[in-house]
């Protein structure tokens, strides 16, 4: 069987050790055709803490961490721009 893979955008590091990513879904409506965006937020495991808002990371499914968390972060592959 084949492991879970996502890329998105992290949204909130507030948590120790946990870090929300946003995940985007586009795609046409059933009737209309028009593009919908969806977006699904995941609780994800970042071990270091080194997860920023705003960076890209690729996340892993992975066994229950907790109650809602049932990923981890496998690589961040874009920092966010420092403001």
């Amino acid at each position: 069987m084949a492991v879970k893979e996502r890329v998105g955008l992290v949204v909130s590091d507030k948590m120790q050790k946990t870090v929300v990513v946003a995940i985007e879904n586009r795609a046409p409506h059933p009737k209309y055709k028009k593009i919908m965006v969806r977006t699904k937020r995941y609780k994800v495991h970042d071990e270091e803490n080194k997860c920023q808002v705003g960076d890209r990371v690729r996340i892993q499914e992975t066994r229950p961490l907790s109650r809602t968390k049932r990923w981890a972060v496998i690589e961040i592959l874009g920092n966010a721009p420092d403001v």
